[in-house]
């Protein structure tokens, strides 16, 4: 359709002045994760960017509007929890009883 300029917001900061409680703009984390699903390279490093609206977020104490950016955050998280057990355990299977958590 020729379009090749679309307005985001890094956590989808933003919002109204005029509109108390407006959200705030599309997070372009999730327009990265749309375009990239749909085979359209952005060439944008989606882990990265994910990261930054995490710590932008933090800064401003404001919640992190993408939806893809929190869950790539706490997955993230999560994983390197999972890392750090599986080093402290030296073998157990501490790590298989994380598995669940890691996959939901």
């Amino acid at each position: 359709m020729g379009i090749r300029a679309f307005d985001s917001s890094v956590g989808g900061l933003g919002g109204c002045p005029y509109s108390p409680g407006a959200k705030g703009n599309v997070a372009t984390e999730d327009v990265v994760y749309l375009f990239e699903n749909m085979g359209i390279d952005t060439g944008v490093d989606l882990t990265k960017l994910a990261n930054i609206g995490d710590w932008i977020s933090q800064q401003l104490r404001t919640p992190n509007g993408s939806r893809v950016g929190a869950a790539l955050v706490a997955s993230g998280k999560r994983a390197a929890e999972v890392e750090i057990l599986s080093r402290e355990s030296s073998g157990t299977t501490t790590e298989w009883r994380l598995l669940p958590d890691l996959v939901c």
